[in-house]
């Protein structure tokens, strides 16, 4: 792991998409394999003018499942990767997305949401695909979701993620949506001795000695590099320290717990979220994505009518950000929960919520944002 510090760049103008592929090069992203999709196009066209202008390499696959079997091979051979796709395309991923969990495999995935099912709303904003992004890959396994709501986000957080993936060898989804994947702001791209890049950690013994999963204080086996001379089996299936099959119990337990053990046990470092005006609130705003952004002026706007609002500002999905909403719930009357589906993160508040507090959804499923004053509407009745 490296960090290191210097001075930022002057500001530039560019939609989320672009700040994307600048962020995942930040990072030290050097693959790229995808096929086109609206709306997240745009990451899959630029990357194929950057990514070989810095030495990486881009690759259209015939689909989304082969892209997301090129980024794990890709992974495993050293380079940091990634995709990006759209519903449909994220559909198509999920087996491979469990495969990369459990051959604990770090890579980053983005899914620039639009309406469905199926081809649905292709040009239109969403956010159905909250609980897909957790549970859309069979099987109890954990995996980190990350939301961006604005075009800095989709710089910052796609650096976030990348470090993360390499820190706890998993994959990563990065949730967008087509609002925020099309909105042109003025963002800073930091200089690239400013941002903090995190690298997968490699054995230090020579490869005869190498066990490649084996059990580590933190969790997180060191990884061989194919071509390295580490030579490991890499499987799907449920496998010992070794990375062979197996139907041993006490084995099938403890691949389980390690799994879980090495995300659940540094939450600090993967759950992320900011606040506004939440000092003296008596209404709690729970908003994520482009829907943050009405939520934010929403809080301000109604704090002018004397209504006492807040704002908690996921940018972690998943693994849910409990231990950062359980403080509000104990002082707020109410918390108001707008998204685009119909509830998907409501019912995690619901479930949080252990006292008498309020919850309350408020849902837009026709393609359309929810608008400012849609939630200053709601707080005002709250």
């Amino acid at each position: 792991m490296t960090e290191s510090g210097g001075q930022a760049k002057k500001p530039v103008l560019l939609q989320g998409n672009e700040a994307m592929v600048e962020g995942a090069l930040a990072a030290g992203c050097r693959f790229f394999a995808g096929y086109p999709i609206t709306p997240a196009t745009e990451i899959s066209e630029v990357m194929s003018i950057r990514l070989p202008a810095v030495g990486g390499t881009f690759i259209q696959m015939e689909d989304e499942i082969a892209s997301m079997g090129a980024v794990i091979g890709a992974s495993l051979a050293g380079a940091k990767a990634m995709t990006a796709t759209s519903g449909p395309g994220f559909s198509l991923m999920q087996e491979n997305i469990g495969f990369a969990c459990a051959a604990e495999v770090p890579c980053v995935v983005v899914n620039v949401m639009r309406g469905g099912p199926s081809t649905g709303l292709p040009t239109n904003v969403s956010q159905e695909d909250v609980m897909q992004a957790r549970w859309g890959a069979h099987g109890d396994h954990p995996i980190i979701v990350l939301a961006v709501s604005g075009v800095q986000d989709c710089f910052d957080l796609t650096v976030k993620a990348f470090n993360v993936s390499e820190a706890y060898r998993t994959p990563v989804v990065i949730l967008s949506d087509e609002v925020v994947s099309h909105t042109r702001e003025k963002f800073i791209i930091p200089e690239a001795s400013t941002v903090q890049v995190i690298n997968r950690e490699k054995p230090e013994m020579p490869p005869e000695w190498y066990i490649p999963y084996e059990d580590t204080r933190h969790g997180v086996p060191p990884m061989g590099i194919f071509g390295d001379g580490y030579r490991y089996h890499v499987t799907g299936l449920i496998h010992d320290v070794r990375g062979f099959p197996t139907q041993r119990p006490e084995e099938i337990l403890a691949w389980r717990r390690r799994l879980f053990r090495k995300i659940y046990q540094h939450l600090p470092e993967i759950q992320f979220a900011k606040t506004d005006l939440t000092d003296n609130t008596r209404i709690l705003v729970v908003a994520y994505g482009s829907v943050a952004r009405s939520a934010r002026r929403a809080v301000r706007e109604a704090r002018q009518l004397g209504v006492p609002a807040g704002l908690l500002h996921l940018q972690t999905l998943w693994p849910f950000p409990e231990r950062l909403l359980e403080p509000y719930l104990v002082n707020v009357r109410a918390v108001l929960v707008p998204e685009l589906n119909l509830g998907q993160i409501y019912q995690e508040v619901l479930r949080v919520n252990q006292g008498e507090t309020r919850i309350v959804p408020l849902n837009r499923i026709d393609g359309n944002l929810i608008t400012p004053e849609e939630i200053v509407q709601q707080l005002v009745k709250l």
